[in-house]
């Protein structure tokens, strides 16, 4: 039985405010870099290279962009899909509804001068690191495939053209919401609303405040993932209300890259001169986020004095939520399954030791899992041994075996991150025909908390980590 696309197109069905029609622009000589067969498989998407690069259209397919608007470094802005063409909404085997996207497929009305188009290096980025966060358990967008275009597009230098296509739950954003209630009717703010219930949230679909629990959801969704985010050291690099999804996946992998050496003021976004999106600052600023989430649904409550305080109180209510995800999920890398009241302390203990010693985030809970703390340079230090000393004292104070607790910090200590310096020589490589590298990187990175030998060549540190690392946005 030959596999065919199965498309919905719900999001043409808003108010034609929300979107313009936008066919793809044809590229001329596609030809694919890189093919997510095991996703391809699960959702039942049939392999063509016309669709993927954007020269045909499946049948049932209404192609659009997206309008939208955001506060971009704290600032609003007008925004919109200036590069993206959304085919339609893909149904599954299993019911599930997920929007089919083309990046890089060129102008729209949003484009805002732009060229429309994308380059290799940047697609192949988010595609690696999207797949990582999914095998490391975090909520994402996926990519499905990377198609050279044949064509170059002009940045600094002329560079290899290419298209993602991306894989979402939806890609409504927080800007979304803005969009309609900056610019819209209430009528438009409400039909977005309702439409978001419905596909993100239906179990408040008939509530008397769903818009109220509609806020409540999002905010959790958020705290939970900024939450993941840390834990593992990832740093997003442009959390701007246009890249905040309401489903609460990670989106849009621009200047984004995991810490190596453990450092809370970490910032790898070239353009992040203030350090407004640091490691330590994504917490505030995900909270600063869903406030103007908040904002945007007051049209839709009749009292809005009451409104502003019931929506403000949720809001603070990120906080205790975020540091509930937190605490749990640091409590299981240090394979702790009870909890006591002094935990926080050990956590900030052992944090503070990393940032005073420049220790490697990854590496120090890779080395307590399997019981190698005499291979950290930081074993050498005083503080750390008594801390080491407390923190088995800790664990002591539980009911469970060693074995057991191995288990559990396997589970929660990934073995493999996309380090910097190997995401920048496989990228190279793959720029210049060399795709191999990137493949064989992309297959260690599938089950991160593996703890295989051939993981070990990956989890090395670069002699040059001690040197500050910028990423650039590039596409």
């Amino acid at each position: 039985m030959q596999i065919q696309w199965n498309f919905d197109n719900s999001y043409a069905r808003l108010p034609q405010f929300f979107y313009s029609n936008q066919q793809p622009i044809p590229v001329h000589e596609p030809k694919l870099v890189v093919f997510n067969e095991s996703l391809a498989k699960t959702m039942a998407i049939p392999f063509d290279l016309s669709v993927l690069a954007g020269n045909k259209i499946p049948k049932q397919s209404i192609p659009i962009s997206q309008g939208y608007a955001g506060h971009q470094f704290g600032h609003f802005t007008m925004l919109g899909d200036g590069r993206a063409v959304l085919l339609g909404e893909m149904i599954t085997n299993q019911h599930k509804r997920f929007d089919i996207q083309l990046k890089g497929s060129g102008t729209t009305p949003y484009s805002r001068g732009g060229d429309g188009r994308a380059a290799l290096g940047p697609m192949l980025r988010e595609y690696l690191i999207s797949e990582a966060m999914f095998n490391l358990g975090i909520p994402t967008t996926r990519s499905l495939a990377v198609v050279d275009t044949g064509e170059r597009v002009l940045r600094n230098k002329p560079l290899k053209g290419a298209v993602l296509t991306r894989i979402a739950s939806s890609h409504i954003r927080i800007g979304t919401f803005e969009y309609a209630s900056r610019f819209g009717t209430k009528n438009d703010l409400q039909a977005l609303a309702d439409y978001t219930i419905e596909r993100h949230f239906d179990n408040t679909t008939n509530e008397k405040d769903k818009y109220l629990l509609l806020l409540k959801e999002v905010i959790n969704r958020q705290a939970y993932l900024i939450a993941k985010w840390q834990l593992v050291g990832f740093v997003h690099g442009v959390m701007n209300t246009d890249n905040m999804t309401i489903s609460g996946e990670t989106i849009d992998y621009g200047p984004c890259a995991f810490m190596d050496l453990y450092d809370e003021n970490t910032v790898f976004s070239s353009i992040d001169r203030i350090g407004r999106y640091s490691y330590k600052n994504q917490p505030k600023a995900a909270k600063w986020n869903l406030a103007r989430f908040g904002e945007s649904l007051l049209p839709l409550f009749d009292d809005r004095e009451k409104a502003v305080g019931l929506l403000q109180g949720e809001v603070d209510n990120f906080e205790y939520l975020y540091q509930q995800y937190w605490m749990s999920g640091m409590r299981k890398k240090l394979g702790l399954f009870n909890e006591e009241s002094m935990d926080i302390i050990l956590i900030s203990q052992l944090l503070d030791l990393m940032q005073k010693f420049r220790a490697d985030y990854t590496n120090i809970f890779k080395a307590l899992t399997l019981d190698k703390k005499e291979s950290l340079d930081l074993y050498i230090a005083k503080d750390f041994r008594n801390w080491f000393d407390n923190y088995q004292a800790r664990r002591s104070r539980q009911d469970k075996s060693k074995q057991d607790i191995e288990v559990l910090m396997k589970e929660n200590n990934p073995s493999i991150i996309p380090r910097n310096h190997q995401v920048e020589k496989i990228l190279k490589d793959a720029e210049n025909g060399e795709i191999s590298t990137f493949n064989k990187f992309l297959s260690a990175l599938n089950n991160p908390y593996a703890y295989s030998q051939t993981q070990e060549v990956y989890s090395q540190i670069s002699s040059s980590t001690t040197y500050s690392y910028q990423t650039f946005c590039g596409t």
